[in-house]
This record gives structure tokens, sequence and C-alpha cells, in this order.
């Protein structure tokens, strides 16, 4: 079974997410509500899969993907974030490490159906 870590600052974000992967071999190990607690979550949970919003209070999410990628250069950065029509932010997290990036609010089904791609 993967494990996941779910970077939100948003309570009910992080819920739909844990109920998007309910069904899938994925356990949810951690959750942080800002990049800089998601940074420190990693190091010491050290998931499989981490998702990550870009506009957070507390820590920038561009700063928390390069936090994670500089732990490990392999990590699977999941952004979801509300940066709708900012293509050139969701290019630079692409470009930072990010695997892939979905815009709020996500489609659950699609996101699942990518997690079950990584988890297969």
């Amino acid at each position: 079974m993967k494990t996941m870590l779910i970077v939100d600052d948003s309570a009910y974000s992080r819920t739909q997410i844990r109920l998007s992967v309910r069904r899938l071999p994925v356990e949810v190990v951690g959750e942080a509500e800002s990049g800089n607690e998601g940074v420190e979550k990693y190091k010491e949970l050290k998931p499989d899969i981490i998702t990550l919003d870009l506009a957070m209070c507390d820590g920038d999410g561009l700063e928390a993907i390069k936090g994670i990628m500089k732990i490990n250069p392999n990590a699977v950065i999941i952004v979801i974030s509300s940066i709708g029509g900012q293509d050139i932010i969701a290019e630079e997290a692409v470009s930072l490490g990010a695997k892939k990036v979905f815009d709020k609010p996500f489609d659950g089904a699609k996101f699942a159906e990518y997690v079950k791609e990584i988890v297969s």
C-alpha cells in the first residue's frame, strides 16, 4: 500500500482529497495546512505521494515543492490548486518537479484515476 501526505490549508479540500482515494490502495498518513509544515511532515513521514496546494497562508506551494525535491528528487508531487488560468504558475510547478496539476474545484474521479495509475 502506498502512503500519501495531503498539504492544503483548506480542511474541505483535504477531506475531498481523502475521500477521492478511499477505495485505492493508498493510506493517508498525514495532513499539513501550510507549505512549511508540509516539508516538515514530508521529512518525518516520507510518503510515496504528496498532494500540494500552491496558494496557502503560511508557506508558498512552489517553495514547498523546492524543499521536498531537495530532500527527494524522485518525490511524487501532485498539485491541486485554485490557480485557474495561471498556466505560468502550473508550468513552474511542473518544472520544479510536480508530476501533475489539477485545478480546483478538482474532479475527484479524474484525480483518483491518476493516483490509481501511479500506485499500479
